[in-house]
């Protein structure tokens, strides 16, 4: 099943060689590009590549195998700082 805007995943090798190693990534989708001829199997994305705060430091578009995304949960990093009001 191809990803969906809004999903959060990690872009490794399995995905596509560029991505192999240090140069994994961790991608929040903001559009999937159903409409452009690919190989079977294979999918554009958009989205933003995260650092490991969570926050986005560039726009990306990939071209990925899909069977090999590794989706990730939806967490957000801890910010050191109590949300509870007094």
């Amino acid at each position: 099943m191809p990803p969906k805007p809004g999903d959060l995943l990690r872009v490794d090798g399995c995905a596509s060689v560029q991505f192999g190693g240090e140069r994994a990534l961790t991608l929040r989708v903001v559009a999937v590009h159903l409409d452009r001829p690919t190989f079977d199997g294979w999918i554009w994305l958009t989205g933003y590549a995260l650092d490991a705060a969570g926050l986005a430091t560039t726009k990306r578009e990939l071209f990925v195998q899909v069977a090999g995304l590794h989706p990730l949960r939806h967490v957000l990093p801890p910010t050191g700082q109590s949300t509870r009001r007094r």
